[in-house]
């Protein structure tokens, strides 16, 4: 476990509310050809927005809790053992159903796509929300994954409410272009301006998709070539990028416990690994 925090800091609980699933990560070797085979490299991790920034809020040396759905398939088990080897609280409901799945495609460390089965990652209601989970959380994070569809968006609110009443901070990362579309731009805009996260994160895609947002600080992650914050650049660390997945997830745990010069370290170990969080499954 890796800790940067001086002698004298008070550690919290980063409290995040979002899916954990598992990764499929492809790194083709060469350009892929249709009906046939393509050379790969295929590593399965623990994978999921949530799971992510959770699983780096412990590997970073914070105390870390996941809200979440969990499935009844023998995939659950997996999840479940692997985020609790890692030192993060699994607390939510367990629902009849599926894991979710995502096979990510890697170009080599620069870019990523992604295949999306969430299975019952967005079955999480409101009424599954205990708000004592946010006793002793100095943040409380949301991937947008967790607003833009029902009933988590449910779920997300309602733990945003109970975040509010313990004066815990909020914190919002928007996740992907394609869900704030679904949902629409402008409702999206109008959902953070009820919501006043204190930090919105994004890569520059979110960001120019979501426009200025002036009563909130907007963290733009830029891949290579870092991040973007209040007008000002903050390069990235030097490392050898082997995988792009979860380097933004790793970003924002690091920022939440110790600023943008723990985040982009944290991002840097991030892509100099296959996989979004530290480590493969056995």
């Amino acid at each position: 476990m890796y800790r940067a925090l001086g002698p004298g800091y008070a550690a919290a609980m980063i409290c995040v509310l979002g899916d954990a699933h598992l990764d499929v990560v492809v790194s083709v070797s060469g350009q892929f050809a249709p009906d046939t085979d393509t050379a790969a490299s295929t590593r399965l991790v623990l994978g999921g927005q949530g799971a992510n920034v959770a699983a780096w809020a412990a590997e970073l040396g914070e105390e870390s809790r996941l809200i979440t759905a969990r499935a009844t398939d023998l995939a659950a088990s997996l999840v479940a053992s692997e985020l609790a080897g890692r030192g993060v609280e699994l607390v939510g409901p367990v629902i009849e159903g599926r894991t979710g799945v995502i096979v990510a495609l890697s170009d080599g460390g620069t870019r990523r796509s992604m295949i999306t089965d969430r299975g019952v990652g967005p079955l999480l209601t409101a009424g599954s929300v205990d708000p004592a989970w946010l006793d002793g959380c100095s943040w409380l994070h949301l991937p947008a994954y967790s607003l833009t569809s029902e009933p988590i968006r449910g779920a997300a609110l309602a733990a945003a409410a109970g975040a509010r009443e313990r004066s815990v901070r909020l914190s919002v990362d928007l996740s992907s272009t394609a869900a704030i579309g679904g949902y629409g731009v402008a409702a999206f805009r109008d959902l953070l301006a009820s919501l006043r996260p204190e930090v919105v994160f994004g890569n520059l895609a979110e960001t120019d998709l979501v426009g200025e947002l002036p009563w909130t600080c907007v963290v733009s992650k830029q891949g290579a070539d870092g991040v973007m914050i209040a007008g000002r650049h903050y390069p990235a660390v030097a490392t050898e990028a082997v995988d792009a997945t979860g380097a933004g997830d790793a970003f924002a745990a690091g920022y939440l416990i110790g600023g943008v010069s723990l985040g982009l370290s944290a991002a840097a170990r991030a892509v100099a690994t296959i996989g979004a969080t530290i480590g493969a499954m056995p």
